[in-house]
């Protein structure tokens, strides 16, 4: 397995990788004590180019990451698959198997700076990365729910096409036991403009399936979890209600319709004020 660190550079093309020769075996490089860093692991065996985030490691950096691994894939003649390695728990054998692998040489080499197109405003190449509009809600929640969440961190709110949604724990009754199960409840649908989450430092990750946003996630530190004991959104947004509940249309007629007799609250108000005119 090679292991090469993503670095970011202050010229163009502003990343690099470096091979990483130190190490038996990758888990001695991909580990807390890089939790600032990205990596690619390149198993030659099962032809898959791995990408790590370490947990504190920028979005800038990840970015880059997820470039120079499709980047990776065409300097090895497309043979490779590129997968995220933080896709998978601890405990999964894939992830397992990835981290004992031995640390050795192979065909996978640096980029140049010859190897980097740079790109020119006003160019009409096609974008790696869009914001569909036309996501499928229940896959997008489901293809979000299959990646685990970073290590002790709680989501607290996620974003789909517009939508808010939190989670809420729901006790599911089966032949032998009950078991409480966390499922996604939608909160309402997100105003026009700019959103500001700012009654909490939210930790958010941003979820791509075919170079598509799925979602994304906003989460808290296990540690500040007692901070936030009751869960508020303090952004404006629709209520499902107003749009979606159905209603009696008799309810708006009657709202319109002139009472043939006062109610006695009434009577006795207009009663009082005849007086005081009198």
């Amino acid at each position: 397995m090679q292991v090469f660190e993503v670095l970011e550079l202050k010229e163009f093309p502003h990343m690099a990788i470096e091979e990483i020769v130190e190490g038996e075996i990758v888990k001695d490089i991909l580990n807390s004590d890089n939790k600032d860093k990205v990596f690619l692991a390149i198993d030659h065996d099962s032809k898959t180019i791995f990408i790590w985030n370490g947990q504190k490691s920028s979005f800038k950096l990840q970015i880059y990451g997820g470039i120079l691994a499709r980047k990776m894939r065409q300097q090895l003649r497309l043979f490779y698959r590129v997968q995220s390695l933080n896709a998978y728990s601890k405990e999964d054998k894939k992830y397992q198997g990835a981290m004992e692998k031995s640390l050795g040489g192979g065909i996978a080499k640096p980029f140049d700076k010859k190897d980097f197109m740079e790109q020119t405003y006003g160019s009409s190449a096609r974008l790696d990365i869009t914001v569909a509009t036309n996501i499928d809600i229940n896959k997008a929640i489901d293809y979000i729910n299959d990646i685990p969440p970073p290590e002790n961190y709680e989501r607290k709110f996620f974003l789909i096409s517009g939508n808010v949604y939190t989670e809420e724990d729901f006790v599911e009754s089966f032949v032998q036991e009950e078991k409480t199960v966390k499922k996604p409840v939608k909160m309402g649908i997100l105003n026009r403009g700019f959103t500001f989450f700012s009654d909490y430092d939210y930790s958010t990750r941003i979820i791509i399936n075919d170079r598509q946003i799925q979602g994304i996630e906003l989460y808290i530190h296990e540690k500040d979890k007692a901070k936030i004991p009751i869960l508020k959104l303090k952004i404006p947004i629709f209520s499902d209600e107003r749009f979606a509940k159905a209603r009696d249309i008799s309810n708006v007629e009657s709202a319109f319709k002139i009472p043939e007799d006062l109610p006695e609250e009434v009577k006795n108000q207009n009663l009082i004020q005849d007086q005081k005119d009198a």
